[in-house]
């Protein structure tokens, strides 16, 4: 395929699918026509830069025909403010301060915005503090700008219908992916899409890290369309259920790990649960190892893991899985862990602290330690291990 660059203003039809939209966002009401121009100026080196194969569509916030009624613009420019894979804002002029701040509190989606305006400019030295204070990308010339709206899109994706409405950020994403992926094998249709909030972290903010979009899913079995619920999801996370088999299956001895996570509601404001945790490229069972080590001290060989696959958490709330692995601990192990347990672990120079549990299966149950999907997850690892004898 081709690249093609076509251009869609607010009192036009928008094309029925891309591979990557841009906003031309437009700041200021008070800019004359001659400033205008840097629009201009922005879609010729769209037009110039835009090399991949796939098409590109350049949102253009003014009607192509001036008898447009207003208020047509303004929701044209809610939705696509919503749907843009990457908005950019240029100031050419002196701004008003007040103005141009309420502008960017206005978008808190630092993944999806680039801000501009001339090195000269008073403003430009407040637009970079901001902006870096939030890692929001920024640029002091038209080619600049679009060149580093062109490395967001990369090569863009190709979506069509309702999955337009869905930014690249979150279409990338792997959870998503999956996501998407399961409704289309059940012969459901995604009609469209919100972006609701987004949260990213790391150098730069370059990870994103829980997204949540509000859908309209068409469900075939049923002949109805959703619409008043909620996706959410962060990466997967891959878990460890260290165990000892005892005599009988509520002796079974279970490793978990305690430390402060916010939204907690227990009793204590702690959440035990096994060790793990989630990464961003590593393959899961090296995630797992890696996490054990962090979380309790304890290195393992990767040969001794044994996987159990993976399942949706909480089916309700998150699209995201959990990878279960298994290690059987020797007695020493166990021992060494019990020493353990008066000590902290965690990773340096990060807000994690875990503390060592050492629990049996009634125990767990009995003081309703954890919650109903890691309950779960060491059930399954108990159940099916109950009939063999432990390791020496």
């Amino acid at each position: 395929m081709a690249s093609e660059v076509i251009t869609a203003h607010s009192d036009q039809e928008l094309p029925d699918s891309w591979d990557a939209c841009i906003l031309v966002g437009e700041l200021s009401a008070n800019l004359n026509l001659s400033e205008r121009r840097w629009q201009h100026e922005v879609i010729d080196l769209l037009r110039k830069r835009w090399t991949c194969d796939g098409r590109l569509v350049v949102l253009i916030p003014e009607p192509r025909h001036r008898d447009s009624a207003d208020e047509k613009i303004i929701d044209w420019y809610v939705y696509a403010a919503d749907i843009a894979d990457v908005a950019m804002f240029w100031w050419p002029n002196e701004a008003e301060l007040g103005l141009m701040f309420s502008s960017l509190a206005a978008w808190g989606d630092n993944e999806r915005v680039v801000y501009g305006t001339p090195s000269h400019l008073p403003q430009s030295r407040y637009l970079l503090k901001y902006a870096g204070s939030r890692a929001i990308s920024t640029a002091t010339s038209l080619a600049a700008m679009v060149s580093t709206v062109l490395d967001k899109v990369g090569s863009g994706a190709h979506r069509r219908a309702g999955e337009r409405e869905v930014p690249l950020p979150i279409w990338r994403t792997d959870s998503f992916q999956r996501w998407h992926a399961a409704q289309a094998s059940a012969g459901n249709t995604l009609l469209g899409a919100r972006r609701v909030w987004t949260l990213s972290v790391g150098p730069e903010k370059g990870v994103l890290l829980y997204w949540a979009l509000r859908v309209r899913v068409y469900i075939r079995r049923e002949g109805r369309v959703k619409t008043n619920e909620v996706v959410i999801s962060r990466p997967d996370i891959s878990v460890v259920a260290l165990y000892r088999r005892g005599v009988t299956i509520d002796d079974t001895t279970i490793v978990l790990v305690r430390e402060f996570r916010s939204p907690a509601s227990t009793p204590d404001g702690l959440v035990h649960e096994l060790p793990g945790g989630s990464g961003t490229s590593e393959a899961a069972i090296h995630q797992a190892v890696r996490e054990t080590l962090e979380e309790t001290g304890i290195a393992l060989d990767v040969r001794r893991v044994q996987a159990r696959g993976s399942r949706q958490l909480a089916a309700t709330v998150s699209a995201h899985h959990a990878y279960l692995f298994t290690v059987e601990i020797t007695s020493d192990e166990l021992a060494r862990l019990r020493v353990m347990q008066s000590a902290p672990h965690g990773v340096a120079n990060e807000t994690e602290q875990t503390w060592i549990e050492i629990s049996t299966f009634s125990e767990i149950r009995e003081n309703r330690l954890v919650d109903w999907a890691t309950l779960g997850m060491i059930a399954d690892v108990v159940l099916d291990t109950a009939a063999k004898p432990p390791i020496a």
